[in-house]
């Protein structure tokens, strides 16, 4: 891995909360919020001063503004919801460049994990425990939360325990 465990460490306790929430908004009222997406992004800004170089951590700061003009045209494109795209670009920056193929391979694991998870609860006895959630009804629509926070979560999870 290319993210440090130090790096990893000083964004965890933030991050992983944010992941939780969006994950959980995103089931149960299929949207993803902007509070979440900026709570995100001023984590990074705030604590990529102390856990990043400086030179770092303006080229991550830029990655995100990479992926959120990406992520503004494949909306447009009807591809993705543009909370997925806000949350992606919010997220880009605490990816390090040399662990995108490690992010690529855990994001369709995750997602594969997500989308038989919240099928298999959809039609089983669990769905009464949250029986009002938007993401039970929508049909083939999936909450991207879910597979987005949690590959977040993880990736960090496994530079604090393996990383650099």
């Amino acid at each position: 891995m290319t993210l440090t465990t130090y790096e990893a460490m000083w964004f965890l306790p933030f991050v992983l909360p944010i992941c939780f929430y969006v994950a959980f908004t995103d089931m149960k009222e299929m949207r993803i919020t902007n509070q979440a997406v900026i709570a995100l992004a001023m984590v990074f800004v705030v604590i990529g001063l102390i856990a990043l170089p400086f030179d770092l951590y303006l080229w991550r700061l830029l990655s995100m503004a990479i992926v959120l003009v990406v992520g503004i045209v494949l909306n447009a494109a009807g591809v993705m919801g543009a909370g997925d795209s806000k949350f992606a670009a919010a997220a880009a920056p605490f990816i390090a460049i040399g662990d995108l193929r490690l992010l690529m391979a855990l994001f369709t694991a995750t997602l594969l994990a997500a989308a038989l998870t919240h099928r298999a609860a959809k039609y089983s006895p669990l769905r009464r425990l949250a029986p009002n959630w938007q993401s039970w009804n929508q049909g083939k629509k999936f909450p991207m939360g879910l597979a987005l926070g949690t590959t977040l979560a993880l990736y960090l999870i496994l530079g604090f325990s393996h990383g650099a």
